[in-house]
């Protein structure tokens, strides 16, 4: 249930606010040489102003496939350039229905967390009915009485962090 809760912040992360932020680009994989690559594996990223992201590959002929994978990537609703060098991303302004979009987006992934969760949950829950003749049934009740206050607690956590993201995406 952590690591639920770990991948819905991580996957938050990755939507775009109105600031250059190098979490975005977490997700952006690379064709490196015919092999999907992580951004972070061929790049370093710097953030030297609010709404510009600089991208320095560790090897140049990397580069156009940098720009590339940037561009093609879903949700970030960016323009890459290269100078030879380095690759400079600058973020544009997010619109007021661009927000919504993204709120919605966001909204969406809370419910997928929300899911493993309760996956999670119910796993744990046949675990317990298989082991009702072993340990009885007043420790059963207990140990789902347990587990619903476990799921209940990490569902508020991504609802938390459902909030706080919401807040920093319609904050202009």
């Amino acid at each position: 249930m952590e690591r639920a809760v770990e991948a819905a912040k991580e996957d938050f992360a990755t939507v775009r606010t109105g600031r250059a932020n190098p979490q975005m680009f977490q997700k952006v994989l690379v064709d490196y040489y015919g092999t999907p690559t992580p951004l972070q594996q061929l790049a370093a990223l710097a953030n030297p102003e609010a709404r510009t992201l600089v991208i320095t590959p560790y090897d140049k002929s990397a580069l156009s496939a940098i720009e590339q994978a940037i561009r093609d990537m879903p949700n970030l609703g960016v323009n890459p350039s290269n100078d030879g060098n380095i690759v400079r991303v600058t973020m544009p302004e997010l619109t007021e229905e661009r927000r919504k979009e993204y709120v919605k987006l966001v909204k969406g992934k809370a419910e997928d967390a929300r899911v493993r969760v309760r996956g999670i949950r119910r796993q744990v829950k046949d675990d317990l009915t298989a082991l009702k003749d072993e340990i009885g049934e007043d420790d059963v009740a207990r140990g789902e009485k347990d587990l619903d206050a476990l799921t209940k607690k990490h569902v508020d956590l991504i609802d938390a962090a459902l909030v706080a993201k919401e807040a920093e995406l319609l904050e202009v």
